[in-house]
Parts: C-alpha cells; structure tokens; sequence
C-alpha cells in the first residue's frame, strides 16, 4: 500500500509483481506486447490446436468432454461450440460479487498467465482482456463456488462469458447487462475458439488474484501494528527498552528485528525510559516484535510463492507450440497459493489478537497506569454517565474472537467432487476469502485501536505524565492525522462513523507508517 502509483502495466515476456497486480486492481491502464514476434509466439500455439484438429488429434477439452467425461469424444462439427458450453454449465456462482478491484485484479492474473504462450489462445483473447480492463468493462464474479482445482472454474466462467457478451458487467459505476454495454461501445463479443474457453477458466486467477490484494495489506498492517505498539506503550507508561537492539540482536529473526526496530524508532527510547513500577510490560506489549514478526518473517516465502503462481501457466493441457507438444497435467492446482493464504490469516489474526490485549490494558484502571476507565475523558460529577470506549472495546473483541474463528486451515478441508475425478482440490480460493475476511476484521481492530490510543496520549499529555515536545515525528504524525478525523472523547458519542473512515483510510493506506 505504500508503493507509489504506477498508472500503465505491460503484459507479455516480463514477469508481474504482486505490486503491478494491485495497481491494476487500483484502475491502472495495461499495456499487452505488441511486437511482432512476440504476437507470433501467441498466434503459433492457437494455430497448433488448429493443425490438431486437421488431422483429428485428441487433445483434452478440445476433442473430449471436460473432467471425468474426457472419454466423451466430441466430434469436430461440435469442437467449436464446445468452450461455450464450458462457460455456460459453469455459471452456478453464489454468494456475494467480489469488488470491482477485486475482479480487475482476476482479470490481470488471468491476462498474465495466458500472455506466457503456453494455453493455445489467440492474440486476439488477450487483446480483448485488454480493453476489457482499459475500458474498465469488469465481470460481475460470484465469490462462491471454487474448491481451487480444477482451478477456479465457476468464477472464472463470468471472465469468459464476458468475452463471449453474456452475463453482467460493472461499467461506469453500475450493474448492467454485457450485451448491453457492448452495444452501447459498438463492442463485437468474441467467438471462443478451441481449447480458448478452458484456458480462460481452468486456472487460479481468483485465489491469486485476491493473495496480491491480502500481501499488500498484510506488509501494511504489520506497519500499522508497531506504530499501534508504539502508541500503546506510551499510553501505558511502559518500558520503552524492552524494544532494545542489543536486546534483539540476541534473537536474530531478520523480520522481528525489523518490527522491534519500527517501534524502537517510534518511541526515541533514550527520551522515554521506564516510568512505571513493573520492570517488564506484559506481553502485548513486550513481546509485540515476536508476535508481529512472524508475519513480518513470513511475507517473503508468501512473496514467492505467489509471484511464481501469478507468473505461471496454470492451465491444463499446456501447449508446448515450438516442440509441438500437448502436454496434460495438474497446473490448476493452487496449493502454493492456499498455503500461503491459509498461513497469512494465521499471522494476520494474531496481530488481531495482540491489538485485541493492548486494548484490554489502556482500558482497565487496573492495569493502565493511572488512566480513567476505558480512557473517558469526562472530568468532575459526569464521569459518572460516561463510558469513553467500553463498547468499542467489546467490539475489538467480537471482530477479534470471529478473525480467530477463521484461521482454520482451508486446505485441509478438499472435497472430492465431479465424479472423482477431482479427488483431491486445493480450497485455495476459500482460504483466500477468509484472509479477506480476517484482513477486514484485523483493519477494524486496528481502526479502534488508532482512536483509543490516541485518546490514551492525550489523557497522558493532559495530566502532564508525557511532554507533547518528546514525541518522535513518526507518532507525532500519526496522531495528527487521527485528530484531523477523532475529536477527543470527553462526552459519549456514536463512534460508527469515524471508525469506518478509519478503516477505509487504512485500507486505502493513508496512514503514514513509514520513519
């Protein structure tokens, strides 16, 4: 969330970053190869199908059924029809529609994967994609319906059925037909050729795509977290050397020292020694780096593994055009990516979780040091009718306990299915929409946390237990940009409003976190 914004992506004979992906997402123009030899390299593979067809070869999803029903052979005056029929018995989605950035960043993964030349399409299909995402004509995508192999075939199936002028497309901020919308722009939809209809949809475009959005904002709230440990540790009076560097160098976690680092920075503690009478913090704020850190550690193996997913082709069969090659396998298959996706929301509920134990400090007068219950601001006889952050802190808890609630590991829930044929799936795209979830649930515990350790640092400043002036500019910062929002707490009021704007802003990634 912290890169800067990068407003044109090329597609073909480079590889994608997880970066590129989210500025797509985020309305970024693409940009597909256009030399001639590079169009030659596409155009050689859908001529291979061609040349197969010609001499009546058998190629899975092309000449056959698809699934257990590759016995099934289709005769040649039925292959044309065949990637049709493929888009359309898959159009069974339920649930809620991914976001309008969520499905452009399905449509750039699958764009990439199909630039490499190695699933028998036309240049055309991926100019096509293109335009579609220039245009910005996005899919209307069913969240539900996914096990992760054979990749994910149901969402996918409204990407193709988009092409093919069917189904309904997001355009101009509304809801509306595709067919429409392809009169309105004098659009011809396309004619899916062989072997194009499975390739578009026998993939793990979805789950990948949502990994590039759930990284991004993981790296940021592991940001975000340490400047929340900061701000808590200044609201409790707590030991600031417990983030020491001779302390951290003792355990040297690369990303642990990174994230003891931030907040050592954060709280200048040469200026903020231990002013309270317990030598060690609790946990939640001591072991803060540890906690963190896990995430912080892990973000490089989640990197990789999506990156070489998103930069891979991950259909079936592949084309090898060059050695003349049809080459039948398992591609679709997201286990890397519901891995990674099971083990972020892992890491990320337990940044919940921590915030969640920092929150229950600042609040009870039994542990916050001298500051009124649940951080009121109310002075004198009306303290008596204010509760400051009581239900707020209630509610830390409820997204915090259902972000816990959904760390089960997906993938070891695989559901044999499709005449067992599909025996053994991935559930990649269901662990990546629960870290979707989790990330959301994380961002509203962190949301409230940013409000009430404010509100905690100006109790603090207030009763002149901390000097403004002391504050180092990265806090300082922070608690500008809060109070441009959050108006101190001295009389109860209806907090909804500001913690959904602060939620957005995190997710939006205007929090200054970085030193």
């Amino acid at each position: 969330m912290t890169q800067p914004a990068v407003n044109l992506i090329e597609f073909g004979q480079r590889s994608l970053t997880l970066e590129e992906v989210v500025a797509i997402a985020k309305g970024a123009q693409a940009k597909l190869n256009r030399q001639p030899d590079y169009q030659e390299s596409i155009q050689k593979g859908a001529r291979f199908i061609d040349s197969l067809l010609a001499e009546e070869g058998v190629v899975y999803g092309v000449t056959t059924g698809y699934g257990d029903s590759c016995t099934v052979a289709v005769g040649l005056d039925l292959v044309h029809e065949l990637p049709l029929h493929l888009s359309r018995f898959h159009g069974c989605g339920l649930g809620d529609t991914f976001s309008e950035m969520q499905a452009r960043a399905v449509m750039a993964c699958r764009l990439n994967s199909l630039a490499l030349g190695k699933s028998g399409v036309s240049y055309e299909l991926l100019q096509r994609i293109e335009t579609l995402l220039n245009l910005n004509i996005v899919p209307v995508i069913p969240q539900e319906g996914s096990v992760g192999a054979s990749g994910d075939l149901t969402p996918l199936s409204y990407l193709a059925a988009v092409l093919v002028g069917e189904r309904e497309v997001f355009y101009q901020g509304k809801r509306q037909a595709t067919a429409q919308v392809y009169a309105q722009l004098s659009i011809t939809p396309l004619t899916l050729r062989p072997k194009e209809g499975l390739a578009l949809m026998n993939g793990t475009a979805v789950m990948t795509a949502l990994a590039c959005l759930a990284y991004d904002r993981a790296q940021y709230l592991a940001r975000l977290t340490s400047r929340i440990t900061a701000m808590a540790s200044l609201t409790l009076k707590g030991n600031a050397n417990h983030f020491d560097e001779i302390l951290f160098a003792a355990k040297p976690h690369p990303g642990q020292n990174q994230i003891a680092a931030w907040i050592r920075a954060d709280l200048n503690h040469h200026e903020h020694p231990r002013n309270s009478d317990r030598l060690q913090d609790r946990y939640s704020i001591r072991c803060a780096p540890h906690i963190i850190g896990v995430l912080q550690d892990a973000l490089p193996f989640m990197r990789q593994f999506i990156e070489t997913e998103l930069n891979s082709a991950n259909d079936n069969p592949i084309v090898d055009a060059e050695g003349e090659h049809i080459l039948h396998g398992g591609h679709f298959y997201g286990g890397h990516i519901a891995f990674a996706m099971d083990s972020m929301k892992n890491t990320v509920a337990n940044l919940a979780d921590l915030i969640d134990r920092q929150m229950a400090l600042v609040m009870d007068p039994k542990f916050n040091n001298g500051l009124p219950a649940n951080l009121s601001g109310a002075a004198g006889h009306r303290s008596a009718i204010n509760h400051g952050f009581k239900a707020v802190q209630i509610g830390v808890s409820a997204w915090t306990a259902e972000a816990l609630k959904n760390t089960m590991p997906a993938s070891v829930f695989s559901r044999s299915t499709e005449c067992h044929n599909q025996d053994k799936v991935s559930m990649g795209t269901i662990a990546a929409r629960d870290c979707m979830r989790v990330l959301q649930l994380t961002e509203q515990v962190a949301a409230a946390a940013l409000l009430a350790m404010t509100q905690g640092i100006h109790l603090r400043v207030s009763q002149q237990e901390l000097c403004q002036a002391s504050l180092t500019p990265s806090v300082a910062k922070t608690l500008q940009q809060v109070s441009e929002d959050f108006d101190f707490l001295s009389e109860d009021r209806p907090l909804e409003q500001v913690l959904r704007q602060t939620v957005d802003k995190i997710q939006q990634g205007l929090w200054e976190v970085c030193h």
